[in-house]
Order: structure tokens, then C-alpha cells, then sequence
């Protein structure tokens, strides 16, 4: 019997061009040539201090050498996934075996029963979570257990310190593990969204595609003095966001959150939401967002960017356009050229 393909997944050709992030100046940019940087942004960069020629001639080269990377990430991370599956030597072998009810908390899967069962509603799921912001649409539940939060940041450290390839978990933070190179997809992110967030967001966001979840992207990011310390202000490549705390002791760090991205005055007034290790905050991928700075310790999150190619095929939320497709490695940016029934673009309320 013939089997299917498996399923190509694409990105859209604006992530070599679009959303270019420079943390010194708190922008994200877009950028083809000097002339077009120049005439789009040249009195903005002056106002955040790129003043001289060598500011804007180091600002050129750092946006030259961040398309490049972009242009060779897929390789380059097929590249580093199968250096880490033939050499790498776990420290904590039993996270990489198929994601356990254990390992969950209580809350979360009774939740997720809840939303899969028959005559399931918003208000009762609303009862078995907590309400950060009814009216920002936030909302907050323990994921994982305290036993499993420590076993996966044991084998994460451990990773860490080898002498393995390791790539940045995304375009803003420099320090943390991409869950598919690491190997942790297939046996703990996939049947996690598969199994419980798709019908948990099914019932909390319908219409941002929250019940055609069909790819994700998952990374961890760890914040410490003399590394990352915060996150400026964005939006997510992604329809919905579940952020987990994992660890570990750490003062300062909390969220913050604005409006919806294409809202007026979306940062007019900010909601700040602190850290509760192995708890997860689930938010609609446009919500404007950061993180404060740390003041001690270190902040370790999994965060999994959820995707509903339902949604996003017909409208990039990075450029805003039709996506202009191009084939890539896993789940790519979740992209798909075939059309699955379509469902109403997220609603900016």
C-alpha cells in the first residue's frame, strides 16, 4: 500500500528582506540596498543615535550579514541537526522518549480534556484557566511538572556546555536551543500540540486558526548577566504563542504586553505578566510583547510559536502580503503551496 508524502511546508521569501531586528537602535527593519535603508529610515536611525558614517556603515554590514545567515539558515541548521543525532550523548535520555502524561501538569491536561470533549464551550474552558487579560486575550496555565521542568533544563545545560553545533533559537535572542536540532520535535513539541493545544485553542481562539494548528516552531531561550538580558518590543511569526518558564531562579525578566501589531497606539499601555516556572502564557502571535531586563540569575522559557497554514497562506503576518513561497527545511515558516480550507484571518480585537 502506498504511503503519502510527507508534507512540504515553505516560508515566505520576506524573512530575507523583512523584520530586520537591531537591538542597539530597537528597530526592525527592512533592508534591500543602502539607498532604500537611507531613504526609508534615515532620520528614524539619526533619532535613535546612528549618527556618523561609521554608525550607519556598521548598521549596513551588520543588516548585509544578517540576510546572509537567513539565506543559509535551513542548510545550515539541516547541517547541525545531524551532527548533534550522530555525535551528541544526552545527559538526560528520557525527554527524548514520547512526551508522557506525567510529565504534564494536571490543570493542563484536564483542560485539554475538557476542550475535546463533547458539548465543550469557551466559558467552561475559561473556568479551568486563569484570565491574565480578558480583554488582551491572554491567558495563563501550568504546563509541566516541577519534576519535568528540572529534567528538561538538566539536559538542556548539558547541551549547552558540549561542544556541539548550536544555532540562535530566532532572529532576536542569541542564546537557547532550537527544539528540532536538539532532536526534542518529534517526541515532545509535536504530540503537545497535537494532543492538547490543538483543541485547547480550538476553543480559546477559532478565529485565529486556533483548530487548524498544523506546524509549529519551538526554542528555548535563556537569559543571564552578560548575555541576553531582555527583548524588545515585537510580534510573532506565528497565528498563537505558548510561552512555558522552565527556571531558574531569577529576579526581574517579566513580560510585557501592548495591543494588537496593526492597532493605533499599540503600546499606549502595557501589561506586565511575571514568570511562574512551569506555567504557560498563551497569547495571539500579533500581540505586541517583550521582556524587561533581568536583574539576577538566569530565565530559561520554551517557547512554541503555532501555526495554521489555513490562515497564514493567504496573508504573510510579517509583510502583510500574499506570501511569495519558498521551500524549506521541516516546517519552514508553516507555508504550505496546497490550499486547506481557509478560515478568517485573526481579528484585531
Amino acid at each position: 500500500m502506498a504511503t503519502a508524502a510527507p508534507r512540504r511546508f515553505c516560508r515566505c521569501a520576506c524573512f530575507c528582506s523583512q523584520n530586520l531586528y537591531v537591538a542597539r537602535y530597537g528597530l526592525h527593519l527592512r533592508f534591500r540596498d543602502e539607498q532604500q535603508l537611507r531613504r526609508d529610515y534615515g532620520p528614524l536611525l539619526r533619532s535613535r543615535g546612528c549618527v556618523t558614517p561609521r554608525d550607519f556603515q556598521q548598521l549596513l554590514e551588520e543588516l548585509e550579514q544578517e540576510v546572509g545567515r537567513r539565506r543559509r539558515l535551513g542548510q545550515e541548521s539541516a547541517a547541525r541537526k545531524a551532527v548533534i543525532a550522530s555525535s551528541y550523548h544526552p545527559a538526560r535520555p528520557e525527554v527524548y522518549s514520547s512526551l508522557q502524561d506525567a510529565a504534564l501538569a494536571p490543570e493542563f491536561k484536564a483542560a485539554a480534556e475538557y476542550s475535546g470533549s463533547p458539548g465543550a464551550d469557551l466559558e467552561g474552558l475559561l473556568q479551568r484557566l486563569e484570565t491574565v487579560s480578558e480583554e488582551k486575550r491572554i491567558y495563563r496555565v501550568p504546563v509541566f511538572s516541577a519534576k519535568f521542568c528540572q529534567t528538561l533544563l538538566e539536559e538542556l545545560e548539558h547541551f549547552e556546555q558540549s561542544d556541539m553545533p548550536k544555532g540562535r533559537p530566532n532572529t532576536m535572542n542569541n542564546h537557547g536551543v532550537l527544539m528540532h536540532e536538539l532532536g526534542l520535535d518529534d517526541p515532545l513539541v509535536t504530540p503537545l500540540r497535537e494532543r492538547f493545544l490543538l483543541p485547547l485553542m480550538a476553543l480559546l481562539y477559532p478565529d485565529c486558526g486556533g483548530g487548524h494548528l498544523d506546524s509549529h516552531r519551538a526554542f528555548v531561550v535563556k537569559y543571564a548577566l552578560g548575555q541576553d538580558l531582555e527583548l524588545g518590543c515585537h510580534y510573532d511569526n506565528a497565528e498563537l504563542t505558548l510561552n512555558v518558564a522552565l527556571g531558574k531562579d531569577f529576579t526581574g525578566g517579566a513580560l510585557y504586553f501592548g495591543g494588537f501589531f496593526q492597532a493605533p497606539e499599540a503600546l499606549t499601555e502595557t501589561l506586565e505578566v511575571d514568570h511562574v516556572v512551569g506555567h504557560g502564557i498563551l497569547h495571539r502571535g500579533g500581540q505586541l510583547h517583550g521582556a524587561r531586563p533581568l536583574s539576577t540569575g538566569e530565565r530559561w522559557n520554551l517557547v512554541v510559536w503555532l501555526r495554521a497554514s489555513a490562515v497564514r497562506n493567504s496573508l504573510c503576518p510579517m509583510c502583510c502580503q500574499k506570501p511569495d513561497l519558498v521551500d524549506d527545511e521541516g516546517f519552514g515558516d508553516g507555508f504550505t503551496r496546497e490550499e486547506p480550507a481557509m478560515v478568517d484571518v485573526c481579528m484585531l480585537t
